[in-house]
């Protein structure tokens, strides 16, 4: 297997999930969190990060354009190394946001990886803006993709605290 097509089966395999989730929730769930306390984003929150949280950093690695989140400046030496406060972070209204979200975000990840060659893949190293340690192309776009997976297993468990009827195949089953 080439990088492409391990790049693009993970996506497609943890966007497909993550869409299958969304379909447990209603409108009303949006609003939901696991507790008051200790900076817990909303449902709503979570959905609208999770569709942020790949094919845009992938299109900053890959394309050198990068999409800041309007909550974090990562260019400002002086930004806090912490999360913001989840009161600041932007939110879906309704699960067809959510939905058109992770599509555009899934389209924006595959789009971006076809820019790249196989040899950039496996020998070009490149920094994040918020690490500064130089990584092959490959290995940081996969990072992205594990960060996507780290919060749709977040928003597994959210439904299951929820009392939602998950188990674990819908979160790895296929």
């Amino acid at each position: 297997m080439n990088w492409h097509e391990l790049l693009q089966q993970q996506i497609n395999d943890g966007y497909k999930v993550a869409e299958r989730l969304v379909h447990f929730l209603n409108e009303n769930d949006l609003s939901w969190k696991p507790s008051e306390t200790n900076n817990w984003m909303t449902t709503g929150q979570l959905l609208f990060h999770l569709g942020q949280s790949c094919g845009m950093p992938i299109k900053g690695f890959t394309t050198g354009q990068w999409e800041i989140p309007a909550h974090s400046d990562m260019n400002d030496k002086k930004a806090e190394k912490t999360p913001p406060p989840a009161e600041k972070l932007q939110t879906v209204t309704t699960l067809d946001e959510a939905l058109t979200l992770l599509a555009t975000n899934k389209k924006i990840a595959l789009d971006s990886i076809a820019l790249c060659s196989e040899e950039d893949l496996a020998s070009k190293e490149v920094s994040a803006p918020w690490d500064p340690t130089p990584v092959l192309l490959g290995k940081r776009l996969l990072q992205m993709i594990d960060h996507f997976n780290q919060h749709k297993a977040q928003l597994f468990y959210y439904l299951k605290l929820q009392g939602k009827p998950v188990n674990t195949m819908h979160l790895y089953g296929k």
